[in-house]
This record gives structure tokens, sequence and C-alpha cells, in this order.
């Protein structure tokens, strides 16, 4: 009798630990397709920034300044890499920290063509400026994706039972969150001064 009670309680052991045996690797998988997405979208920004910096410097030629600020940004966005199933805290922080910095040189861009009503006006740069908004609008979206992939992820690896099929087959670590550096200041739209 007590032998059947061990085995039954083993067995419930067991199917409770069984437990997320395949959502897991799933939610570990979706997260780092979801990382892949947000690293698509910021590249095509990047492929957009020398065509839009060719039309501004056009019409804005003595804006040197800045438009060399948008092209060093953009080479040291590019430049950092990052291996979504290998990410510590440390490299996701670098590479968004490398992603807004091109996002306020961008912003900075945009804003000098208040200065040049020609330029508003030019077919090509409301071309660039509209992909550019849809792209912006697109690594936003894919962000909130990853944000979701990451708490879906550190949730069945954290909460019972799942957090014990966790422990016993895959030891995976909480994945690092997604986060705005607060030094970015992101609340605040970049300043031009001429």
């Amino acid at each position: 009798m007590k032998f059947i009670k061990i085995i039954s309680l083993l067995i419930m052991i067991q199917t409770l630990a069984a437990c997320g045996i395949q959502s897991i690797p799933k939610a570990k998988l979706d997260m780092e397709g979801a990382f892949a997405e947000i690293t698509n979208q910021y590249k095509r920004r990047a492929d957009l920034i020398p065509n839009l910096v060719n039309t501004v410097k056009g019409y804005a030629s003595h804006e040197k300044e800045t438009l060399e600020g948008v092209v060093n940004a953009r080479a040291k966005a590019t430049a950092t890499t990052i291996d979504p199933s290998k990410a510590t805290p440390q490299q996701i922080m670098a590479y968004q920290k490398a992603q807004g910095q091109l996002s306020q040189a961008l912003g900075k861009l945009m804003m000098i063509s208040e200065r040049y009503p020609d330029l508003k006006a030019s077919t090509n740069f409301l071309e660039l400026q509209a992909s550019l908004e849809g792209t912006e609008n697109r690594i936003g979206v894919a962000r909130n994706r990853y944000i979701q992939a990451i708490t879906r992820f550190n949730g069945l690896i954290t909460i019972l039972p799942t957090k014990w099929t966790n422990d016993f087959y895959f030891k995976y670590q909480p994945a690092a969150q997604f986060t705005v550096d607060a030094s970015e200041q992101v609340d605040k739209a970049p300043e031009v001064k001429f």
C-alpha cells in the first residue's frame, strides 16, 4: 500500500513537472524571434538613413554637424550587435543606447526640415520621411511584442508548476527586460539650435 502511494506521488509530481515541457522552449523561441524582429526594423531604418541624409544634404549643405551626427549614430547603431539567446542585461542596455542615440539624431535631422520649405516640399524627402516614420512605428510594435514575449517566458520559468519543469529540465534564467535608459530623456523632444 505504501509503495502504491509513493508511485502515485511520483506520477503526480512528474505530471506537474511536465507542465511547460513544450511551452517553455516555445516561449524562449518566441522571445528570440521577437528580438530578431526588432533587429530587422532597426536594419530597415539604418538602410533608409543614407537616402534621407543625401536628400537633406542637397538642401541643407551647411547643416554638416547634424548630418555627420546622424551618420555617426547610424554607424554606432549598426556596429552594435547582440545574440538574443546569450544576451546579458549590459549588452541589451548597450544595444538600446546605440539605437536611442540614432533616434535622437534622426529627430534633429527631421527638425531641420522645418527650416527649409523646399526640402519639406520635395517628393523624395516626403517619401523618405513617411518611410522613416513607418519604420519608427514598426520598431515600437516590435519592442512591445518583445517585451510581451519576455514577460511570458519569465512567467513560465518563475511561476509554479512550470517553474519546476524549468528547474528540473531546462534551468533557464529569467531574460533581461527591454527598457528605455532614463538618461536618454525620451520624454523630451530633441532640441535643434542654429
